[in-house]
């Protein structure tokens, strides 16, 4: 059976959400499927090799694997994509997201900018949303406060920061992660646009395809 692209009617939207370590993806993501049942969202969890911080649960936050178990799945091509990041692997597991999807469930990723990009040559109909906050010193503040890094770990990030912006013009939206509340709310607008672009567009039940020739 063929696969169904997002895009195409009774397939799922896919989502990318990115933007440096600090800038809210993921309490953007988990707002909006809290917030927001009706766009029927799913949220893909990443692995990484990274340790978990405290609080984080396994299946939950992230599939936490071993450095042998991450590249073993890796070379089976069990990875939409995949890279290292701060020392760290991180990836985002193939099957969930592609069985998610063939049902008709959105799914959104929360993705670093290299994974968001590797994506989108699998998936060119993927929504691509960059989030930034609004300073750079902001950002440190974020970073600090979280209280779950060390300062030579939000340097590292820090010093990323740059990179990660050079990849900005190649996302579909930009938007800066000021006001919490403001962001979900222009991202559900985003989401609610592009499901009703054309070429996703399904007729309800009782309308004729005209397409179909009826």
């Amino acid at each position: 059976m063929t696969e169904r692209q997002p895009g195409t009617p009774g397939q799922g939207l896919l989502v990318l959400i990115s933007g440096p370590s600090g800038s809210g993806k993921g309490t953007v993501c988990g707002l909006l499927i809290k917030n927001c049942p009706d766009l029927n969202l799913r949220l893909s969890v990443s692995a990484t090799t990274r340790p978990p911080r405290p609080g984080e649960v396994n299946g939950r936050d992230y599939f936490f694997m071993s450095r042998r178990e991450f590249e073993k799945l890796a070379a089976e091509g069990g990875f939409l994509e995949w890279a290292p990041i701060y020392g760290n692997l991180y990836g985002t597991p193939a099957g969930p997201v592609r069985e998610a999807l063939g049902r008709g469930e959105n799914v959104i990723l929360e993705i670093d900018v290299q994974g968001g990009l590797q994506v989108k040559e699998l998936f060119p109909d993927a929504v691509l949303i960059f989030l930034i906050p609004p300073s750079r010193e902001a950002l440190r503040r974020r970073l600090s406060g979280r209280g779950t890094d060390s300062p030579d770990e939000i340097e590292k990030r820090m010093l990323w920061v740059d990179t990660e912006l050079g990849y900005m013009s190649r996302y579909d939206y930009i938007l800066v992660n000021d006001r919490l509340e403001e962001t979900v709310s222009r991202v559900r607008c985003i989401l609610e646009a592009e499901r009703s672009r054309a070429r996703r567009f399904r007729l309800p039940g009782g309308w004729i395809n005209p397409g179909n020739g009826n």
